[in-house]
């Protein structure tokens, strides 16, 4: 759609955008939690500030910090392709262009969440 001129000249995004712009807030809002809870658990309440790959097989073994850790994976990889994606169509891209950035990012969303789920549940195993 892009933006459009309404009356009085105020710019109006479309509703494309302003799902787009909502969906990258909640998304950034959930990164901070999510994003603190990684931090602290992986190195603040740790000795020397860091996990050694036996203590990530007994942190990532817990079902509760599995959830957090696919959690963090999902919405960080939303988030930043989210913003890759706005970043593009900024550029002044024609429809066929948008849906072709749109369908690549897609592509790339799915195979870096489908790995790091592989990632995530082989260490959950180990645990």
């Amino acid at each position: 759609m892009g933006a459009q001129v309404q009356p009085q000249g105020q710019v109006s995004a479309g509703r494309e955008g302003t799902t787009g712009w909502i969906g990258q807030a909640v998304s950034g809002v959930l990164l901070l939690g999510l994003a603190g809870l990684h931090m602290v658990g992986h190195h603040y309440i740790v000795d020397g500030g860091l996990r050694d790959y036996g203590e990530v097989l007994q942190w990532i073994g817990q079902p509760l910090i599995l959830f957090a850790e696919v959690s963090f994976l999902v919405v960080v990889t939303y988030h930043a392709l989210a913003g890759v994606r706005s970043i593009l169509f900024d550029l002044g891209l024609n429809e066929g262009q948008k849906k072709t950035v749109s369908r690549v990012l897609a592509v790339v969303g799915i195979l870096t969440i489908v790995y790091g789920l592989f990632l995530a549940f082989t260490l959950f195993s180990r645990a």
